[in-house]
């Protein structure tokens, strides 16, 4: 078998509410989810997740070649665009076609991604999140209750600014989930909001009020001596890695013990999260990947052995994609279709009139000018 092409597709996902950070908010609740599908000359299609703008500059890596090779092909990528490098938008369109590598893999094998990586259980424990910024209090609490009634016992919540408000909203999602736990895990994003200065200080007045089980993205993404602060003086672990790509961005973070749950994001591929799996198993961490559509890579957290939770942002898939996985029990129960379970209805896609927001100047992927400088006294 042989790679012959590669077609890109873009769908949305419909949160049917805003959606966002402290860094900004899709107001209209509808973001774009870029697809990259992976042709071979024998008629299998691997289906990727995520943006893959520069897909033309790795995709000559992979063409002719075999897919089975994946591990193989993932660094032939990296090689393939050594002079300018692999962060950024090169390494999502790494990460999408490593994703469309992994599902052809396990298609070729007749069987669902989770067995071919070695897994034994096709339960994924998980966590609710969902972007949930722009929430009112009462959307918040109701917001949450849908996934106390599947059984999760543990949430996100998303802050930054005001303090006193993030307490109230922190203290509100645990009463919801309380049903499920005596002491509901709850992780406090603040997506790098904060200066090395305010983190320590801003967790602590934090805890004092509501016990956390980490503090997520405190400050840059790659400031170590920051981060390492925070794990000296605040109660909570630290978690951050969604934004790294490359173990190299994460190696300076685990030398000087400044992380203590290694995150990576979905977007990067399989490869990725299965490479800083092993080097956070290594220091004795555990990982967790971020949410992202249709959860690909909990078939991927399935099967190494320090996986602690995965994020899961929406009990619903994005428009014409049908995901062969249930959400149910507190986590992912992922189920036999061959692959990553992802059905492209390439049809229902091209007739669905709505446009993504995520892309647009008013973020969240854009960092406010005056970041770090609007806490609410």
């Amino acid at each position: 078998m042989r790679i012959t092409g590669y077609r890109s597709l873009a769908t949305v996902h419909e949160w049917g509410r805003p959606v966002g950070d402290v860094n900004g908010v899709v107001a209209g609740g509808v973001t774009e989810v870029p697809l990259v599908l992976l042709e071979t000359d024998e008629g299998l299609t691997g289906v990727g997740l995520g943006a893959h703008t520069e897909a033309h500059r790795v995709y000559p890596a992979l063409d002719g070649q075999d897919p089975r090779a994946v591990t193989s092909l993932y660094d032939r990528m990296l090689a393939h665009v050594f002079k300018s490098g692999h962060a950024g938008r090169t390494f999502g369109a790494v990460g999408a076609f490593d994703m469309a590598l992994w599902d052809l893999k396990a298609k070729i094998a007749g069987e669902p991604l989770w067995r071919t990586l070695g897994a034994a259980d096709r339960f994924v424990p998980g966590y609710a999140s969902g972007l949930e910024y722009a929430l009112t209090d009462d959307e918040l609490v109701a917001f949450y209750g849908q996934w106390a009634e599947r059984g999760f016992s543990g949430a996100k919540v998303k802050g930054g600014l005001d303090i006193d408000h993030d307490v109230r909203r922190l203290l509100a999602v645990r009463d919801v989930l309380r049903p499920n736990s005596a002491r509901p895990a709850l992780m406090y994003d603040v997506n790098e909001a904060w200066g090395r200065h305010q983190a320590v200080r801003l967790t602590r007045r934090v805890e004092s009020r509501a016990e956390l089980t980490w503090i997520e993205e405190p400050v840059r993404r790659w400031d170590v001596a920051g981060h390492r602060a925070v794990v000296t003086g605040a109660r909570a672990a630290v978690a951050t890695g969604e934004n790294l790509t490359g173990l190299e961005q994460y190696r300076a973070l685990l030398d000087a013990d400044a992380v203590e749950v290694v995150q990576t994001g979905s977007v990067w591929g399989i490869t990725h999260f299965l490479r800083v799996s092993t080097l956070a198993f290594g220091h004795g961490l555990p990982v967790s990947p971020v949410g992202y559509n249709a959860n690909p890579v909990a078939h991927a957290a399935a099967a190494v052995p320090n996986h602690l939770v995965t994020e899961i942002q929406d009990l619903r898939a994005p428009v014409g994609l049908r995901v062969d996985q249930e959400i149910c029990d507190g986590g992912i129960v992922l189920g036999d279709t061959p692959g990553l379970g992802i059905e492209v209805d390439e049809e229902s896609i091209a007739t669905h009139a709505a446009a993504g927001q995520w892309s647009g100047a008013a973020g969240p992927h854009v960092r406010p000018a005056d970041a770090g400088l609007r806490l609410v006294p």
